[in-house]
């Protein structure tokens, strides 16, 4: 279903400028070459009649198709887009924050990232009501707005990014391989080692194939954990409220720590990195079970020229929820929020128009393309893809969509950058064997400590 026309959003009528698109192509996933030097492009006040965008999402086969609909009704603008491998991006992000050559409009994650760069960004509440009205807010899934200003200092109530897309972080089956060992996906930890104790002896595939080599996959993980232990104490622990001593919080670096020492995570877990490495084997069939999230189903995006046999209308894929630990919620937590948010830098070179782009991407023209493909879910309520290629691919949409999405009361995300590091260094020590849960969580205090 496509969204109703939103109120004063801006439509095409551009005259005078040839059209032009600049996107750096290359494989899905994979950095754009010579594209860090901020010298090249991406110039925060150069042609006001070009607006630039670079991000690590939506991938760039998705982007191309959000940039062509809207310079196709804009036919004057040119959008000179680039998306990188994250890891890479956050680099380039870097490099043109300093130099004064920040993108007109940026990819951002909220908390940690988005607040390293609040003080380059424009507050955004006024685009939005110019393009959809007063009751602008009431559009989106209330998680993405209160993720959006997460962080913000006392007072701020400003938005700095608004969500694009959102998604839930769980887990995934190859549901051939678990029906082939007649296994189901397991809803507690019993469960889950007997899983993968029956997959290990049906086949070569990893049963439980974990990235651990990436600190944002390790911090997933944790947090999926540690708010099924005890719901929201993690961020208690954030907040100053509880030390990150807190037993049930070091429970939770123990149980990260059994995903090794008991034999669930594959040997090397922590060489492993989840893209390109990680979801190639899973999409391959070489992994029974692996930690991702909704944006998953965008492997079965139908504008893509080649599609996995596993990921045809999501065939051969389950998603499920992180299992359930003894002495824990009685149910799984669910853990999301914004996959990305996009910003507006305070120097766009002509704020109006990276404004039109942004928000048409967000519930326009643009963003019905966008969720066409699957990348992720719509950050606005009411916007489904357009079609669907299998009736299980609209089961996991709706189930994505309609029963989880609405119900996440767990951010995937700490407000602060400091502890987001400390806390993904504290796993990998834990998973290496060098720390103890209770010393992770004391490292982690002592970067709280520090912070005052």
């Amino acid at each position: 279903m496509t969204l109703p026309p939103m109120a004063g959003r801006p439509r095409a009528g551009r005259r005078g400028i040839q059209a032009g698109i600049a996107l750096c192509v290359g494989a899905t996933l994979v950095a754009c070459a010579g594209s860090a030097d901020p010298e090249e492009s991406a110039d925060g006040g150069g042609d006001a009649q070009t607006v630039s965008f670079r991000s690590w999402s939506p991938i760039e086969q998705t982007t191309r198709q959000m940039i062509d609909t809207f310079t196709e009704a804009n036919p004057d603008v040119t959008i000179d887009s680039t998306i990188f491998n994250y890891p890479e991006y956050i680099v380039d992000l870097q490099t043109r924050a300093s130099s004064g050559t920040m993108p007109d409009i940026v990819g951002l994650q909220p908390g940690a990232l988005t607040q390293q760069y609040r003080e380059k960004l424009m507050p955004l509440e006024q685009c939005a009501a110019d393009t959809w009205g007063d009751d602008w807010e009431s559009r989106f899934h209330p998680v993405g707005l209160e993720q959006a200003r997460m962080g913000n200092p006392d007072g701020d109530e400003h938005y700095y990014a608004l969500p694009l897309l959102v998604q839930t972080v769980n887990l995934w089956a190859n549901s051939e391989l678990l029906d082939a060992a007649g296994v189901e996906p397991p809803a507690t930890w019993d469960d889950l080692k007997a899983a993968v104790a029956t997959l290990g002896d049906a086949g070569e595939a990893a049963p439980f194939l974990l990235p651990a080599k990436d600190a944002w996959l390790r911090n997933v993980v944790f947090l999926q954990i540690a708010n099924n232990l005890e719901p929201g104490r993690v961020y208690q622990a954030e907040n100053g409220e509880v030390a990150w001593t807190d037993a049930r919080i070091v429970e939770a670096f123990d149980y990260w720590g059994k995903l090794f020492t008991e034999g669930i995570a594959q040997d090397g877990a922590l060489a492993l990195d989840s893209y390109p490495n990680g979801v190639n084997q899973f999409e391959a069939g070489n992994a029974a079970m692996i930690p991702l999230g909704a944006w998953w189903i965008q492997q079965s995006d139908p504008s893509k020229t080649e599609i996995a046999p596993l990921s045809e209308g999501m065939s051969g894929y389950e998603p499920f929820l992180f299992p359930t630990l003894p002495g824990g919620a009685p149910e799984s937590q669910l853990v999301g929020g914004i996959d990305v948010a996009l910003g507006i830098s305070a120097d766009a070179a002509n704020p109006d128009l990276a404004c039109e782009v942004l928000t048409d991407w967000i519930a326009g023209d643009g963003g019905q393309v966008l969720i066409n493909t699957f990348n992720d879910l719509p950050a606005v309520t009411g916007l489904d893809p357009e079609e669907f290629t299998s009736d299980k691919q609209e089961q996991i949409w709706n189930q994505l969509t309609q029963d989880w999405m609405p119900n996440v009361q767990w951010s995937r995300y700490f407000e602060s950058p400091e502890i987001d590091t400390a806390v993904a260094d504290a796993l990998a020590g834990v998973a290496a064997g060098q720390l103890t849960p209770q010393q992770a969580a004391e490292s982690v205090q002592a970067v709280q400590d520090q912070q005052g």
